[in-house]
């Protein structure tokens, strides 16, 4: 399975979430698999299956318009300050819903879950069925994905 995402992907993170993916798609199933199946077919079948779903994800992700992003800005930014002060924070806000949409999705779920919606990690956990340790893993490596891809875009 992970080889399969890894030439569909060729990128070894994006591998090992769609292998992650499909091996609990085939816990839930496995149950149901009877032994006269040919297992390892089934895997790989799964493993594309998990592959093009992540894929579609990303390509809707892409679509969608920062038209959109100007009147979430205006509606949570702070109106008070010079309007240069105003037209910084929008190009910070713009900036880092850029960053932000190049998470993978259940990362950028998870991210926007704890700094957006202000929850904490057991009620993240609660909302997702993610294990608490995975959770906090997963918001970890989200924030240093963004930290690194915002100081490379503001030259730090």
């Amino acid at each position: 399975m992970l080889k399969v995402a890894l030439d569909f992907f060729e990128s070894q993170d994006d591998a090992e979430d769609v292998a992650q993916d499909a091996m609990v798609q085939l816990w839930h199933y496995c149950e149901r698999i009877d032994s006269g199946r040919n297992v390892s077919g089934l895997a790989i079948r799964v493993a594309k299956n998990c592959c093009v779903s992540l894929y579609r994800k990303r390509q809707t992700a892409k679509q969608q318009s920062y038209e959109d992003v100007g009147p979430r800005m205006l509606r949570q930014e702070d109106t008070s300050g010079s309007p240069q002060e105003r037209l910084e924070a929008q190009d910070v806000q713009r900036m880092m819903d850029e960053v932000v949409a190049l998470l993978k999705p259940r990362e950028r779920q998870l991210f926007e879950m704890r700094q957006t919606e202000g929850l904490s990690t057991e009620e993240i956990a609660e909302h997702t069925g993610i294990p608490k340790t995975s959770v906090a893993v997963m918001i970890s490596t989200a924030r240093k994905k963004v930290l690194t891809e915002l100081k490379k875009r503001m030259k730090l």
